[in-house]
Order: structure tokens, then C-alpha cells, then sequence
């Protein structure tokens, strides 16, 4: 729980009453690789910490192939946080790619945290302006701009979390078939 709340503390310190009351309604939960964490289609109801492992969010295509959005290492904060502040369905889903531990801590109580300590809120607007405004607005621009090879350029430069990805979910994140990604592979001598 120690990188837990290290990671929280680097977008805003909270106090030790907020960290003892926000472990209060921690656990922590092991999924196997290509466990799903989170199906399309239900409410999410809790926010996850990766301590280990690696996730992925896919949505479903017409054919029933899995179109991967993103993935998350460790240390990241992971949820479907639009589902739970709108209180409706999740969109895609979440599945660990990996043997995962996560710390899992349930939606409705967090969001009660976030009214009663002040520093949690603080905590929660910087986490959000950062991973969803600063973070997340390239990534949409650059998903209408930039080819497929110049987005496989990208994610190469990141090696920890290329060498742990399978060709197909490359492929599936990409937008490409497996043909093209060995196609632009072949092209940069990958």
C-alpha cells in the first residue's frame, strides 16, 4: 500500500487521517492474465491501483474482435471514470494482460472520501486535470492525425511496455490488421 499512496501523494499530499480513511476501504485482489476485471455493459463500481501487472481497455468490434483504447503498467490509477461519475455502463472493457495484483477500492465510498477530506479532492482534480485533460487530449488529436506507423513509433520508444505486449494487441491498438503491422515492422527494421 506504501507505492499506493506515494503515488497519491505525488499529485497531492494528503494528509495521515485522509490516508487512513481511504485504506480503510482498500483490499487488495490478484487476477490472472485474461481475467476480464471489467465487462462492457456494467457499472463500474470500483477504482483500481496497479501494484503489478499489466491492463488493458478494449471495446468489442461488429465481428466481436477486440480493439484495444490503452493500456496501464504499475503505479497507474485505473478506472472507467466516465461510467462511474455518469453512474451508467461501462463502454469497453478492462482485462488484465497479465498476472495483475490490484488495489481495488469501491467507487461510492471513494466519491464519499472526496466529499468529507479536502485534500482527497485536491488529490482527485489534479489526478483528472493531468491523465485527463494533459495527458489524454494529444492522444485523441494524434488518433485523427498521425498514421499508424507514427503512432508504432510512439508506443516502440515506450520498449518496458512494447516487450510486453503481443503482436495482435499492437495490431488491435493501432487500428491495423497483423499483415499491416508487419508490413510497417518490416519498413523500420523491427
Amino acid at each position: 500500500m506504501q507505492h499506493f499512496l506515494q503515488q497519491i501523494n505525488a499529485y497531492y499530499p494528503i494528509s495521515e487521517e485522509t490516508q487512513q480513511a481511504l485504506l480503510r476501504i482498500c483490499k487488495t485482489v490478484h487476477f490472472k492474465k485474461n481475467e476480464v476485471i471489467l465487462k462492457a455493459g456494467e457499472l463500474a463500481r470500483y477504482y483500481y491501483y496497479i501494484q503489478e501487472g499489466l491492463l488493458g481497455y478494449y471495446s468489442l468490434d461488429k465481428s466481436g474482435n477486440m480493439i484495444y483504447k490503452i493500456f496501464f503498467e504499475e503505479q497507474a490509477f485505473v478506472a472507467s471514470t466516465s461510467a462511474i461519475i455518469e453512474n451508467k455502463p461501462s463502454d469497453f472493457s478492462i482485462v488484465a494482460l497479465e498476472d495483475t495484483s490490484l488495489i481495488v477500492y469501491p467507487a461510492k465510498e471513494f466519491r464519499e472520501l472526496v466529499q468529507q477530506y479536502h485534500d482527497l479532492a485536491l488529490f482527485q482534480i489534479n489526478y483528472l486535470e493531468k491523465n485527463w485533460v494533459v495527458k489524454k487530449e494529444p492522444l485523441e488529436i494524434n488518433l485523427k492525425s498521425e498514421t499508424a506507423k507514427q503512432r508504432y513509433i510512439k508506443l516502440y520508444e515506450n520498449q518496458k511496455l512494447y516487450h510486453r505486449l503481443k503482436q495482435h494487441q499492437i495490431a488491435s491498438y493501432l487500428g491495423v490488421t497483423p499483415t499491416q503491422l508487419s508490413r510497417i515492422r518490416k519498413e523500420l527494421g523491427h
